[in-house]
């Protein structure tokens, strides 16, 4: 769509892109059949192509009010609409551009300042939500239902492998995951052992900046970016294979490092070199796996024997992070599928289950719809166990079933434990 910049955006780098993005918008509404909130509220300006009409009026010099950051609050950002949109909008990027602009113009309440600073303090700092969460998993049967679906039960994280291996992969050490669930990165080490790879899990490393920029903190994300970046270059020098990360919503976020440190001159090139070796662990496993398959699915088989022939019936929610922020598509179903797994198959599998970060703290009523809406497809077929491939996902789903919900590497683990 034709666009004019107001003067100010002229010349700098978020003018550029944000301009460049809405000249590719037709304004066809392919995207509203799958947004999320659209689906739910029916409203134009919470569909992707609203908020491309209001992000549109900001650059070009429109002053935005409170209506203008609401709506640009309850987007998901979970991009499905990238994914069905037929003229390559990059929604994901003008929104992150759209969201910056506003919030430097208009000032929310200080109720909202306030929980949008502690979550973005406390979830990325280590030192902070640890001891926090350790302390919400003891008192968890006390706790109110609304902190108790915050709080997953936790759960024995397994040995971590010891053995040292000529190959080596480089794993993020995340802000919330080895508080809230360890045993997904403790199951990842143990799967990657047995295929004679070590995992390395760098601690100068941290939180991979998703949460500070998804809540408009810019220079705090490029801040832990960087430090990232530090972190993993000397690994990566000394021969380590790829940085493969098990959290999708992580493994979107450090592939972005290279657009967003695009203008500096000290880490542009860096940022290339750390995105080229990133790998989710979905996209990388299976072709690790392929010489294991079988011995695997024998494994699985004896399990079915012990079970009277039955088959284990599984499901899996792929992650828009996974699906639509990465383009990673069915990697996870055939490999499950190719183990011997009854894996069902849940409709609207494109649609968002409503945990987006920290969106299910700042839009909890869109949220819990989104869960319920989700949380009965993926029920339908009664399965045994609900799989998936994000953090944020899993303990999402978790607090709203009775349904046992894991990482689809625990699953594996599980299964190459088999004897």
């Amino acid at each position: 769509m034709e666009t004019h910049l107001a003067d100010w955006l002229k010349g700098t780098a978020d003018g550029a892109e944000a301009e460049s993005i809405l000249r590719k918008c037709v304004h066809c509404g392919f995207c509203l059949a799958t947004c999320p909130t659209y689906q739910l509220l029916g409203s134009e300006l919470d569909s992707p192509r609203g908020r491309i009409y209001l992000i549109k009026q900001v650059a070009e010099g429109v002053g935005p009010g409170p209506s203008t950051l609401a709506h640009l609050d309850r987007c998901l950002t979970c991009r499905n609409c990238e994914t069905t949109c037929p003229s390559g909008v990059e929604y994901g990027h003008l929104v992150d551009v759209g969201r910056k602009l506003v919030e430097e113009r208009v000032r929310r309440p200080a109720g909202e300042r306030l929980l949008r600073f502690a979550l973005r303090e406390a979830l990325t700092r280590r030192w902070l939500f640890d001891p926090a969460m350790r302390i919400g998993q003891m008192l968890r049967p006390l706790l109110p239902a609304v902190l108790r679906d915050k709080v997953p039960a936790r759960r024995p994280a397994g040995a971590w492998p010891r053995a040292a291996h000529a190959r080596k992969v480089l794993i993020l050490n995340g802000c919330t995951q080895p508080a809230m669930m360890p045993a997904i990165d403790a199951a990842t080490a143990r799967v990657l052992d047995r295929l004679g790879i070590e995992t390395v899990l760098e601690r100068r490393s941290g939180c991979c900046g998703a949460i500070r920029h998804h809540l408009a903190d810019t220079e705090g994300a490029l801040a832990q970016a960087r430090r990232n970046i530090d972190a993993w270059l000397p690994h990566l020098e000394r021969g380590a294979e790829a940085i493969v990360i098990n959290a999708s919503g992580c493994g979107a976020m450090v592939k972005e490092y290279a657009h967003l440190l695009r203008e500096d001159p000290a880490y542009a090139a860096k940022a290339r070199r750390v995105v080229a070796a990133t790998k989710d662990l979905a996209e990388w496993l299976p072709a690790q796996l392929a010489g294991s398959i079988d011995a695997i699915r024998a494994r699985v088989d004896a399990r079915r024997s012990a079970r009277a022939g039955a088959a284990e019936r599984v499901v899996f929610h792929p992650p828009c992070t996974l699906q639509h922020g990465q383009r990673i598509r069915g990697e996870v179903e055939r490999l499950l599928d190719a183990l011997g797994v009854e894996r069902l198959v849940a409709a609207e599998s494109h649609l968002c289950c409503g945990s987006a970060g920290t969106y299910s703290v700042l839009q909890p009523a869109l949220s819990l719809q989104l869960r319920e809406r989700k949380l009965g497809h993926l029920q339908a077929g009664s399965p045994e166990l609900i799989l998936s491939a994000n953090i944020g996902c899993l303990a999402h789903l978790e607090a709203g079933t009775g349904s046992p919900v894991r990482h689809w590497i625990e699953w594996l683990d599980a299964a190459m434990a088999e004897r």
